[in-house]
């Protein structure tokens, strides 16, 4: 079997024992079809845009079992799968002792069926599913930062990676601060300037940390994130929905206006440094890649250090300044306000974001007493 389809199963054994040759041949060639998708375009067909292996295989894995339903139940073999026959199964495994987590990936795993055959015919998927589950993840949101803990933050981003102004220090102190410029940029200390100095102050971060914090960026937002999202002048950002995640619209989302300085210094400054003269990707690690997770949580670790936030017994991630947004719009604006600054198709994707905040609790029972 080619490499593609890694682990992906065509077929079951299960399948496989209750169909005669021709059957299965069809079968095969039906899955196929199906997985070839999921795994080239299946999660963002408009940007051509495949589920990563490890979904397509539990996914395949419960659609076999979902088909081995339908034809028990029709008493014959088919791939004429219908709505009737989605909602159908969903009301029994509903019936059954799994766990919700379980029955949200094999509503999750219909879904992807269904848009499959609308591609495949070339029509829009009308198919809702008439059970709604909660994952373990959904019932349980992540930790997230207080509103103490997110004006540390935006304070430490401008002490992370400063340096005193190259005048203001005395010539007998400058050598330890040559040198450290020397081992941070990469270049021998007899070539540090006066321009590293004021390079090590750089606006990229406060930018990137102030922007997310306004308007709760996912790590693919921040690596996609381009100058000409960037609206200074109406304090927006703009995200066109080619580049939106999870989405198909065009969204605004409302910046505060010291961060629309952060941005504007930047910006300013992003124009004197090389390795962007070739792009036009908003922020880039020092090594010119874009940011992912596994370069942003590590920058967050470092900022919650200077800001002397302790991450002791705590799950935050670059996710949870995102979650501490949707609380915090949430509780001040309401549902509505929260679901459009952080762009969720729907209200039912921001509901999770409806919680009273830890100090909200404690002002609560304060005023019990």
């Amino acid at each position: 079997m080619p490499e593609k389809y890694r682990d992906v199963p065509l077929t079951t054994q299960n399948s496989e024992a209750r169909l005669n040759q021709r059957q299965l041949t069809s079968y095969r060639a039906h899955r196929r079809r199906l997985i070839d998708w999921m795994l080239d375009e299946g999660k963002d067909p408009a940007r051509g845009d495949g589920y990563a292996h490890s979904t397509a295989t539990m996914r395949a894995y419960r659609l076999d079992k979902f088909y081995r339903a339908v034809w028990t139940a029709e008493r014959r073999y088919t791939e004429g799968i219908t709505t009737a026959h989605a909602d159908a199964w969903l009301e029994h495994i509903d019936e059954q002792a799994y766990t919700e987590s379980y029955k949200a990936a094999c509503s999750k795993a219909l879904v992807t069926l269904f848009e499959w055959k609308a591609a495949e015919s070339n029509t829009p998927m009308t198919w809702e599913p008439t059970k709604r589950f909660s994952s373990t993840r959904a019932r349980q949101p992540r930790d997230f930062f207080t509103k103490d803990e997110r004006n540390r933050l935006r304070e430490a981003a401008l002490e992370v990676g400063s340096v005193p102004n190259y005048y203001d220090v005395p010539a007998s102190d400058r050598s330890a601060w040559t040198a450290y410029l020397a081992q941070r940029f990469g270049k021998p200390k007899s070539e540090v300037t006066p321009d590293d100095w004021q390079r090590a102050n750089s606006w990229k971060i406060p930018s990137l940390l102030w922007v997310t914090l306004d308007a709760g960026l996912r790590p693919i937002e921040v690596e996609r994130a381009r100058v000409s999202w960037v609206d200074t002048e109406n304090a927006v950002l703009r995200i066109p929905k080619e580049k939106s995640a999870k989405n198909h619209e065009n969204w605004q989302t409302s910046l505060q206006r010291r961060t629309v300085l952060a941005v504007e210094k930047w910006l300013h400054e992003r124009t004197l440094r090389s390795m962007y003269e070739e792009t036009d990707a908003l922020w880039l690690t020092k090594h010119g890649n874009p940011y992912g997770s596994q370069a942003l949580n590590p920058l967050l670790r470092k900022v919650c250090d200077v800001a002397g936030i302790d991450l002791t017994n705590r799950d935050l991630t670059w996710y949870s300044i995102r979650h501490s947004v949707g609380t915090y719009m949430t509780e001040e604006r309401g549902l509505k306000a929260a679901a459009t600054q952080l762009r969720h198709k729907t209200i039912q994707s921001t509901i999770k974001y409806d919680q009273a905040p830890l100090e909200a609790r404690h002002e609560a029972l304060e005023r019990m007493e």
